[in-house]
């Protein structure tokens, strides 16, 4: 069985800090230095989990995290992830925008509007993606080449000759 884990000694200013966090109006702050008190104390992971509601492996990761930064431990940083994957490169972009062009129903789509989920699933079929990705991805890809959205769906032209004149009687 593993040893329990418990809070590095703490300093009296470290004490004093942890006393100010509980009140805090910041919960991330004020959950983290009751957390830490009570290992202080010397209460276990698991029953300090069960008093403040929340799992033993959170206990831990907030000793670990305090026992390695220290302080720093009480803040809460970003949650933006280190590494950002893009799901189209350079020139699957430009093939993106020119597929936008297009009538779904060039793909074999039952529709003639298009969708960013049905956008998302034609780029994988064309190839213009290595796996599958969501609307969402579609609309950020859109929105670094400085494309939105709503314009997207206007660049649709029907190809009824008419179009024009039948376009500007529905518009009048």
């Amino acid at each position: 069985m593993n040893q329990p884990l418990f809070v590095r000694p703490l300093a009296d200013h470290e004490i004093d800090a942890l006393r100010q966090g509980l009140r805090s109006a910041d919960a991330f702050t004020l959950r983290r230095s009751q957390i830490l008190l009570a290992s202080a104390r010397g209460d276990h992971a698991r029953a300090i989990g069960q008093q403040l509601g929340c799992s033993d492996q959170a206990v831990r990761n907030v000793i670990k995290a305090f026992n390695r930064r220290g302080l720093a431990a009480l803040t809460k940083g970003s949650s933006r992830p280190k590494t950002i994957h893009v799901a189209f490169d350079t020139a699957s972009c430009q093939r993106l925008r020119d597929l936008l062009h297009r009538s779904p129903r060039d793909f074999g789509k039952p529709t003639s509007v298009w969708t960013l989920p049905l956008v998302a699933e034609v780029s994988l079929a064309e190839g213009l993606t290595a796996g599958p990705v969501t609307g969402e991805t579609v609309r950020a890809t859109l929105e670094r080449l400085g494309v939105r959205w709503q314009r997207a769906k206007a660049w649709l032209r029907s190809p009824d000759p008419q179009y024009a004149r039948k376009k500007g009687v529905a518009t009048a």
